[in-house]
């Protein structure tokens, strides 16, 4: 929510995840084949158009976030109940869900790239390395403000738009979480601003996927403000889960393996998000 650039919901017939989209990390995808499906003289074997899915598989996450929403944020079954049923009916499941964060993936592994390559070589070479050596020695606020085309390239899709607007709302919350010296950031900070990134990432999934304009907020503003924070504090809660579980300290990760690292968390982030949606409906 916050810059949400929300809508009224993918149609139901929409693929989870097409088969002809290419590195989800922001390698180029090969053309989509033809609407009536032939291939035209002497081009690729392309993958074939995927079978729709069930139709109705928002619904469910989206009438409980609608009871949540109405609630005005006490409804915590409901609340649990739109997030389990996105990851297992709306999404197909953990692996698909984190598929679906494509951009937001590729984008997580460049900042926690950078974090961990001013961690190592020092705030100004890892600057240096981007051509943005200018910004070394100004507030952490704008230098994250000027990495952001490296952070986030495009924003031409639905799928950029939220990992840029993941990438904004963590900025935003950088002075509130004590993280104002990118010269003197902690392994924990570190951590912490990737689970600020994933958090807002998978929030504005979530919220895009099931239409969260179709859903009446509370007239009250402070109503409004507790759903849209209990949303995200559970999904924090999950993201932070997963990192722990990951039990690897982001600084240590070589270029090679930080991809990887951003992947599995997504995954399982998604995987104890459906646990927790679970447990909550059930209390």
């Amino acid at each position: 929510m916050g810059t949400s650039t929300a809508y009224g919901g993918p149609g139901g017939g929409t693929p989870l995840v097409p088969s002809w989209l290419g590195d989800a990390n922001g390698g180029d995808a090969p053309a989509a084949p033809p609407s009536n499906g032939a291939m035209p003289p002497g081009s690729p074997n392309l993958p074939p158009i995927p079978k729709t899915v069930d139709p109705k598989r928002f619904s469910g996450a989206r009438n409980n976030f609608t009871r949540f929403a109405g609630s005005g944020g006490t409804d915590r079954a409901s609340l649990g109940r739109t997030i389990s049923k996105y990851v297992s009916t709306s999404a197909g499941g953990a692996r698909q869900a984190a598929q679906r964060m494509g951009a937001s993936r590729g984008a997580g592994a460049r900042l926690l790239g950078f974090l961990a390559d001013a961690q190592v070589r020092g705030v100004r070479e890892a600057l240096r390395a981007l051509n943005l050596e200018s910004l070394a020695g100004r507030p952490i606020t704008e230098i994250f403000v000027g990495l952001a085309d490296y952070i986030c390239p495009g924003a031409g899709t639905v799928d950029e738009g939220i990992a840029r607007e993941a990438y904004i709302e963590t900025i935003i919350e950088l002075a509130s979480e004590g993280l104002t010296d990118l010269t003197t950031f902690t392994p924990d900070q570190m951590q912490t601003v990737f689970e600020l990134y994933a958090t807002h990432a998978i929030e504005a999934r979530i919220c895009n996927d099931i239409g969260t304009k179709a859903v009446t907020m509370p007239a009250d503003a402070q109503a409004a403000h507790r759903v849209e924070q209990q949303l995200r504090d559970f999904i924090r809660g999950g993201v932070s889960d997963a990192l722990t579980r990951a039990r690897a300290e982001p600084h240590n990760l070589t270029p090679e393996r930080i991809q990887g690292f951003v992947d599995a968390v997504y995954e399982s982030a998604f995987a104890i998000l459906q646990i927790l949606g679970d447990a909550e409906a059930n209390k």
